[in-house]
């Protein structure tokens, strides 16, 4: 672990750098790709700041609609692989008819529901908000 900044405040620093010195001074197409590089810079602090929750918390849901009775794995590359894993269970399941209907059927519905919605509040904060 490096001491300060860390990644975050590297990536914050960047990102201020492009919204406040150099977006300002362009036009144009370079101006909308310093855009996209800001929005970027965005999405990957956001990335790194809740990781492992958000690693934890789909595990979880997994864990509990497909019936996982272990404990998570402790690394964050282990348990985003287990994820990976878990995932592509349900995927099969889902292909061979399984969450159709029923009670499987409305959890698998409600998981898949919930994990794409944080996936979007990562991309896009504003994401569900009150207009």
């Amino acid at each position: 672990m490096q001491d300060r900044p860390n990644a975050g405040e590297l990536l914050a620093a960047v990102r201020g750098f492009l919204e406040q010195d150099v977006v300002p001074a362009l036009e144009g197409r370079r101006r909308f790709h310093a855009l996209v590089a800001v929005n970027v810079l965005g999405i990957v602090e956001r990335e790194l700041a809740g990781a492992e929750g958000r690693a934890l918390a789909e595990w979880s849901g997994l864990a509990a609609l497909l019936g996982v009775r272990t404990d998570p794995p402790a690394r964050l590359e282990a348990l985003r692989a287990n994820v990976h894993a878990m995932t592509a269970g349900l995927v099969d399941r889902i292909r061979a008819g399984d969450a159709d209907g029923g009670p499987f059927g409305a959890a698998t519905r409600a998981h898949v529901r919930a994990t794409v919605t944080e996936k979007l509040r990562v991309a896009n904060p504003r994401f569900g908000a009150a207009r």
